[in-house]
Formats: structure tokens, C-alpha cells, sequence
């Protein structure tokens, strides 16, 4: 059966923008300091670090340190919008920092730093293999993955064959004359290719036997449009009611007051294992942005070589990773990895105060990192 959880105040959540102008208290200021010699963004002393925002000049132009910067950039993906959200102000507090987040779908994230040229201390995507093909080597020389999350169906108790719709025949539901199901752009975000691939996995064949034949796919794809580029604003336009549905990850569905449906683990792209895998990876999707290939949901964030503050996006992924901030990613629906991994083969370049609460390795299950 559907499955329904209350939802905090939406200003209290994190689907928009996000600029905080803070002046540091006199403790803030004083822990700003005694960060000048903490580990950070290189692996090395942060305070002899010579990049922009953590570091100044002298009259003769040579490099001087500093304490670190008193702001950040984020940029991430819109399903991680409410646990940054939840985590900025205790982020904020902790460092005496103001913590400037933009998000927007993990590909179009991505191309802000590979394409468009602009600065970010951090970057957190909802497909990690985006920073492992897209970033690396030149824009970054690092990452961990350290969430995971599965793919859903959200409804309303008034959408059309909201009466009739369970676990088992959501596609019967959907497949209806005059029932419109929504999903993120596939070419800007990862949540939009994973819902097509959704959608295709139901048609292949798992363990012998599909969910439904070619014609219904087929009709599932008819009734889908993408009116909007992330899953936050597919939200508001569920509850509109301009959509009778719509396809998002799990993460966002259960921590909101509407019903929505778990879907089988062969469609909902959850499993990290091997028969899953090869599963999951007979998806493709084709877009403007390029072809992607289904796989294992999980999530991935870097500091990019790029980041003007990499000490602070370093503190950033360190406070993601474990203690509050994993608490913060289970309360908003997100199973992380525990403990979170790097890859092997990068690892020297993981900062000390990440690699901390971070496991080296060379895959994650059937993941190859």
C-alpha cells in the first residue's frame, strides 16, 4: 500500500536557491581562526593553501596565509537540496561561514564547472559516475560516494485512478487515456533519465518474466511529459495538480504528505549488486547531453580543483559524511554509505579530514569507482 509522512514547513526545505548574508559573531570569527591550520581541500595544511578565498597577497604579490574563506559555493542536484538544506545551518554555525548553495540537476551542475566555467568549493551530484566521466582529471582529482536512494511514484488522492493504483499494476494505472505523468529533463538531470529508465525496465524481462509487454511502455511514454528541469519544481506541480503523477526519487516522496508507491527493485534502480546491475544496465536513455546507461543509484560529491575555498569544501563533505550529517541524509529519506568511499586509485588526493570517514576502494559493490 501507499505510503504517507508529514512534511516540514517548505521554507524549511531546501528546493530553491539558497544565499545566507551573515555576519560572524565574535565566536564565529574566533573559530574561523583556529581553522587556519586544520587539513583541507589539498590533503595538506590549509593554511599555506594559495588559492582564491583562502589565501591573499602581499605588496610583492607573494601568496600569504590566511584563515580560510568566510564563504562557500555548492552547487548540487535538486534531491539534495533539503538535507544540504537541513545541514547549512548547523554547517553555518560550526564554522562561522555563509553557505551559498545553487541547485539544479546533477548534469547541468556539472556543466557550470566543465563548461561554463564558474567556481565551486563543492559539487554533489545523485550519479557520481557524472564527476568519475565529466570532471576528473581536469577539473578535480577526487571523489566519494556517499549516499544512495531508489526511484518512486508520487500521486495525489484525487489523481486520476488514484482509487485503483497499488505496487501491482502502477502501470496499468499510468498507461491510462488522459492520465499525464511528470519527470525531471533527462539531458539536465539525473532523476529524468533514471525515470525513462524506469519506465524501460519494466518491458525487459527479469529472473524470466517483465512486468508489462512493449505496447505498454509505449503508452507509458505518451502520457509523460517534462515540465521542468529538476524534481523540486515536479513536486509543486503535482501538488497543483498539473500532474497526475510523478516519477522521482523515493527520497522526496517520503518525506512529503502525499501517497506514492515503492517500486520493484527491478525498476527502481536500488540494488547494488551484480544480477541487478547487468539488469539495470541494459537502460539507455539518449539525450542532448549525452547517452547514459542504467546502474545502481548513488550519489557522489567532490571539491573541484576549481574552488576558491577548498578547505571549506572539504570541511563540507567531511560534515556530510558522518556524525550529523548522515543523520541529516536518513531523516530526508537518503540510505547513506556507510562508511563512505573514495577510490582507490585517487585516494593520495583525498583530504585528510575526509579520508577519515571515508573507505578506499576500487568498487562498491558492482560499481566500478
Amino acid at each position: 500500500m501507499p505510503k504517507q509522512r508529514s512534511e516540514r514547513d517548505p521554507a524549511e526545505r531546501g528546493g530553491r536557491n539558497t544565499s545566507r548574508r551573515r555576519y560572524l559573531t565574535a565566536a564565529g570569527a574566533a573559530g574561523v581562526a583556529a581553522l587556519a591550520g586544520c587539513s583541507g581541500g589539498g590533503g595538506g595544511d590549509t593554511a599555506t593553501e594559495a588559492s582564491v578565498g583562502d589565501s591573499t597577497a602581499t605588496e610583492t604579490g607573494t601568496p600569504t596565509a590566511t584563515p580560510m574563506a568566510d564563504s562557500m559555493t555548492i552547487f548540487h542536484a535538486g534531491s539534495l537540496a533539503p538535507p544540504f538544506s537541513a545541514a547549512e545551518p548547523a554547517f553555518e554555525e560550526k564554522y562561522g561561514i555563509e553557505v551559498n548553495r545553487e541547485p539544479k540537476g546533477s548534469v547541468a551542475s556539472t556543466k557550470k564547472i566543465t563548461q561554463q566555467g564558474r567556481s565551486a568549493d563543492v559539487l554533489g551530484v545523485s550519479d557520481f559516475r557524472l564527476i568519475r566521466n565529466r570532471v576528473l582529471p581536469e577539473y578535480g582529482n577526487w571523489y566519494t560516494v556517499f549516499t544512495t536512494n531508489s526511484m518512486s511514484i508520487q500521486y495525489r488522492e484525487d489523481s486520476k485512478g488514484a482509487a485503483d493504483i497499488s505496487n501491482d499494476n502502477w502501470w496499468e494505472v499510468l498507461s491510462r487515456d488522459g492520465v499525464t505523468i511528470g519527470h525531471a529533463d533527462p539531458a539536465v538531470d539525473p532523476g529524468g533519465y533514471r525515470a525513462v529508465m524506469t519506465q524501460q525496465l519494466g518491458k525487459i524481462p527479469f529472473e524470466g518474466s517483465a512486468l508489462y509487454d512493449d505496447a505498454t511502455y509505449q503508452k507509458l511514454r505518451e502520457n509523460s511529459i517534462v515540465p521542468t528541469g529538476t524534481e523540486t519544481n515536479l513536486k509543486g506541480q503535482l501538488e497543483t495538480g498539473k500532474l497526475d503523477y510523478a516519477i522521482y526519487y523515493q527520497s522526496i516522496s517520503s518525506t512529503t504528505d502525499r501517497p506514492y508507491i515503492d517500486l520493484q527493485p527491478e525498476v527502481d534502480l536500488s540494488k547494488a549488486t551484480s544480477k541487478y546491475a547487468e539488469h539495470y544496465a541494459k537502460a539507455k536513455v539518449e539525450t542532448d547531453s549525452g547517452t547514459f546507461t542504467g546502474a545502481p543509484i548513488a550519489y557522489g560529491m567532490t571539491v573541484p580543483s576549481v574552488a576558491r575555498a577548498p578547505g571549506r569544501g572539504a570541511q563540507w563533505v567531511e560534515f556530510m559524511l558522518h556524525g550529523e550529517g548522515q543523520q541529516i541524509l536518513k531523516d530526508e529519506g537518503l540510505v547513506p554509505v556507510e562508511p563512505a568511499v573514495v577510490p582507490q586509485s585517487g585516494s593520495e588526493s583525498v583530504p585528510s579530514n575526509v579520508i577519515e570517514y571515508a573507505a578506499a576502494k576500487s568498487n562498491l559493490g558492482p560499481l566500478q569507482l
